[in-house]
């Protein structure tokens, strides 16, 4: 008869091959002001974190500043397990909560660091990311104007960005001195982020997100 493993190694040793079966992958998406985007895909099964940065420019160490003039784009780096949420499902939600077919920027946020693209990492996102898109101009009958990119270097935003949209800290705002997950729900609204993709995507929009700020 064989002897059983105590109860806490069996424990510890399923809770290891949990670990290994989950797949980490990584996305780099560009769909305008940062922390919209972050609040959005945070909320998704399977994302494990989304962190706010700059991309696909020529200049190192760019900063809010002046990452417009070294060519990067504000994007997200979305952390994801791919037995929960695969990569192309990840790049369709995503595409139905920006305005694809705007190439002037996002919402009231206009220029080229506020445009939309997808930054894949290798060729299989670079496969998935274009039959995406393939998909959503099909459904808007040809209007998509979102690029699929070449790789990029990710570099992080300044610390105050991540998580701007639940964060509790303070600040003085056009919105009075509030926090700034309230500062985020009055930009959010004023932006109309939401009705423009409503107006675009129609029943195409992606449903599952809670309203701002919720």
């Amino acid at each position: 008869m064989k002897r059983m493993l105590p109860l806490s190694l069996a424990a510890l040793l399923a809770g290891v091959a949990a670990i290994t079966t989950a797949k980490a992958e990584t996305a780099i998406l560009a769909g305008g002001c940062f922390w919209c985007v972050e609040a959005d895909l945070e909320k998704l099964p399977g994302v494990r974190d989304v962190v706010s940065g700059y991309a696909g420019g020529n200049t190192q160490n760019p900063t809010y500043k002046n990452y417009e003039r070294g060519g990067h784009r504000e994007v997200v780096k979305v952390d994801f397990d791919e037995t929960k949420i695969s990569y192309a499902d990840l790049v369709g939600v995503f595409l139905r909560t920006i305005d694809v077919t705007d190439a002037g920027g996002q919402f009231c946020d206009r220029g080229f660091g506020y445009s939309s693209a997808i930054y894949p990492l290798d060729e299989a996102q670079a496969k998935q990311a274009k039959a995406e898109i393939a998909k959503a101009d099909k459904a808007l009958g040809g209007k998509v104007v979102t690029p699929v990119e070449g790789p990029a270097v990710f570099w992080p935003a300044e610390d105050y960005h991540q998580s701007y949209y639940k964060s509790p800290v303070r600040t003085l705002t056009r919105f009075g001195y509030v926090t700034r997950a309230d500062a985020y729900k009055g930009y959010r609204k004023g932006c109309g982020r939401d009705a423009r993709v409503n107006a675009v995507w129609g029943n195409e929009a992606y449903k599952g997100l809670p309203k701002a700020g919720s």
